[in-house]
């Protein structure tokens, strides 16, 4: 596929997933998050918008702190950003912010019949796009693509998986929110230092190496 013809085809299906309200929320503010991306060669799919994604003047994913400190970590292979969203077609397993957790705490996470309902936007966009790379955050959206295992079995290795749009290499990262402690664990720390490094190649690999800010 040339890379007008995915750029029309992401339009067009941008379209579409910006009108979706078929969870039937009452906040008219909560409105499904789209990828400025239209030449993506690699896909990242998180597990739901929060709320400051929400918010009006944000309406980008990874907008909150969570993003900040995922962001950080990409900077670390010499990723920028800007580079990044234009390069990479964010998605999630649910595009619209579910709603706070019950216990004040975070946010909540989707329901079943919530990520049923929007699985269809992810398939549609995996046929689309035909990702090189994924690189699913947190344990929602890597068993999406993984079978259930511990996080310390998943990080930190390049995976190789099937699905509807064909085969994609896999590197998880964990969740970069502030409500997950598994990456302050020194021997997790470590798994994420070996994703990123992992990651970094890949990226270069697929961009090649002159995207890629390198420091000396």
């Amino acid at each position: 596929m040339t890379r007008p013809t995915l750029a029309r085809k992401l339009d067009a299906h941008c379209a579409a997933l910006g009108a979706c309200r078929q969870c039937g929320h009452d906040d008219s503010c909560v409105v499904p998050i789209l990828s400025p991306a239209r030449a993506p060669k690699v896909m990242l799919v998180g597990q739901a918008p929060g709320q400051v994604e929400t918010g009006e003047g944000e309406r980008r994913a990874f907008a909150g702190r969570a993003g900040k400190t995922m962001f950080r970590w990409l900077d670390r292979i010499g990723v920028d950003e800007a580079t990044f969203r234009s390069r990479v077609y964010i998605a999630a397993v649910t595009r619209c912010y579910p709603g706070p957790h019950p216990s004040g705490r975070g946010d909540r996470v989707p329901s079943r019949l919530e990520q049923e309902r929007c699985g269809e936007w992810l398939g549609a966009e995996l046929s689309i796009i035909r990702p090189r790379l994924l690189i699913p955050v947190g344990r929602l959206a890597i068993e999406k693509f993984l079978p259930p295992s511990p996080l310390d079995q998943m990080i930190g290795k390049v995976h190789e998986v099937t699905h509807v749009g064909g085969r994609s290499r896999v590197i998880p990262l964990p969740h970069p929110s502030g409500a997950s402690s598994w990456v302050n664990l020194p021997p997790n720390r470590a798994l994420l230092e070996r994703a990123l490094d992992l990651l970094g190649a890949e990226l270069s690999a697929i961009w090649g190496a002159n995207v890629l800010r390198r420091s000396a």
